[in-house]
This record gives structure tokens, C-alpha cells and sequence, in this order.
């Protein structure tokens, strides 16, 4: 079972792209897709800067796309999580 931590991934995602260690983020994501036994070879991973939502104390929000390389659809439940919000 993996780390419990306070903080979703893509909250972790977006402060990385704030700090300038965006370079990291697709580690990251890597990461979290083994932590949930999937391959992230078999995905392309993108990032989306979005304005926050009104009302967050976020400026922006990075959005995590994930699509599979062999062309199936990927799960919708393992999109959600990847974006899931606090």
C-alpha cells in the first residue's frame, strides 16, 4: 500500500509547476500510476495550466491528461483520481 499523504496528486502537480520543478511532475505521475498497478509506459502523460477556480487560493491549476499509446480509452475512474481534489 502506498504513503498516506494529506496532499492529491494534482495538488502536488501544481505546486511543482509554481516552485519551477515541472521537470519532476511526470516522475511523479509515473509514480503514482505504479503505486495503482498500471504501466506508465503505457501512457502519454499531459499537463494543462487552468485558472483556479473562483474562490481557491490558487492562482492556476495544472490539469493531469492521461492518454494510453496503444489508442484504447482510458479508464475514466483512473482519470478522475488523477485529478481527484482535495
Amino acid at each position: 500500500m502506498g504513503r498516506i499523504n494529506p496532499y492529491t496528486l494534482q495538488m502536488q502537480i501544481t505546486r511543482m509547476f509554481e516552485q519551477g520543478q515541472s521537470f519532476f511532475a511526470t516522475t511523479k505521475v509515473q509514480d503514482w500510476l505504479k503505486e495503482r498497478n498500471h504501466d506508465p509506459l503505457e501512457y502519454d502523460i499531459i499537463f494543462h495550466k487552468k485558472p483556479a477556480p473562483p474562490g481557491s487560493k490558487e492562482v492556476m491549476v495544472v490539469e493531469i491528461e492521461l492518454r494510453r499509446k496503444d489508442g484504447q480509452p482510458v479508464d475514466p475512474w483512473l482519470q478522475e483520481q488523477v485529478n481527484l481534489h482535495a
